[in-house]
């Protein structure tokens, strides 16, 4: 066989690898990134051999975050800021200040996040999910900004943030750009509220209507690779969760984070699950 066979075949089989690594097939290969957002602690098992995981801790102990620990994996807690979903304890106190329907997820509403009782419940909450001693926390819907943006959505987000950095944790905004963005122009920088960014499908794509997965328009994989680019040149360590199936495209993830030193998990199930 020829040298450049050789490298060929070489080269396929590392990549083939990778893949069925992200995938969820090699279960003996240590993993990096996962998102788990609907499992509890009765599905710790799922979690193993990652080096950082993001999990909603309001189902899991002190002493299973714990257990994580001492498996050397980093703890991140699911923190959702920006809306509120039916089956939480706390919906039924707060469904006066939603603002409106949440497209493809029906138990879910956006707040306001201006409203001064809900800012101080994110911070009690923040706290509260602290003491469980995990090692940071992961921001969802600070997209509320997209869908109503004006000044007091935008300082009620400021205040939350700056009172979870408080804690001295990471914290890792999911998506969000439009808000980051209009952070950053006003302020230079987004380092006193975010120590990374996490963007969903920069690459894939998920039709609701279909339940189906798809790859994403080059118009919007250029638009979130120049925000996550511009993440990074902000000092945020950056991750990218991808939903899809196509071995083609995760290759092409796989590559991209690896040129550019970004984390990432590609999910086979939109309920990270």
């Amino acid at each position: 066989m020829r040298k450049f066979s050789r490298i060929f075949v070489i080269t396929l089989l590392s990549v083939m690898l990778m893949t069925a690594c992200a995938t969820g097939e090699g279960e003996e290969q240590e993993k990096d990134y996962g998102v788990f957002l609907s499992i509890d602690a009765s599905e710790m098992h799922k979690l193993e051999g990652y080096r950082t995981v993001v999990i909603d801790a309001q189902y899991f102990s002190t002493d299973d975050i714990e257990t994580l620990h001492e498996n050397q994996t980093t703890v991140y807690t699911y923190l959702n800021i920006g809306s509120i979903e039916s089956f939480r304890e706390y919906y039924e106190e707060y469904r006066d200040i939603t603002l409106g329907e949440y497209v493809n997820w029906e138990e879910e509403q956006w707040v306001d996040v201006s409203d001064v009782q809900w800012q101080q419940f994110m911070r009690e909450l923040a706290v509260s999910l602290s003491e469980k001693r995990v090692d940071g926390f992961f921001i969802d819907n600070c997209d509320v900004y997209f869908h109503y943006p004006d000044e007091e959505i935008f300082s009620g987000l400021t205040a939350i943030l700056k009172s979870i950095m408080a804690l001295e944790k990471a914290v890792v905004i999911n998506g969000g750009e439009t808000y980051i963005t209009a952070y950053r122009q006003a302020y230079g920088s987004a380092e006193d509220i975010m120590t990374a960014v996490n963007q969903e499908e920069v690459f894939s794509s998920y039709d609701f209507e279909r339940a189906s997965f798809g790859r994403n328009t080059e118009e919007e994989q250029a638009y979130f690779s120049e925000y996550v680019e511009a993440c990074k040149a902000d000092g945020m360590e950056v991750y990218l969760l991808e939903y899809t199936t196509d071995k083609a495209l995760i290759a092409e993830i796989q590559a991209y984070c690896e040129e550019k030193e970004f984390r990432y998990y590609i999910a086979d199930s939109i309920e990270l699950d």
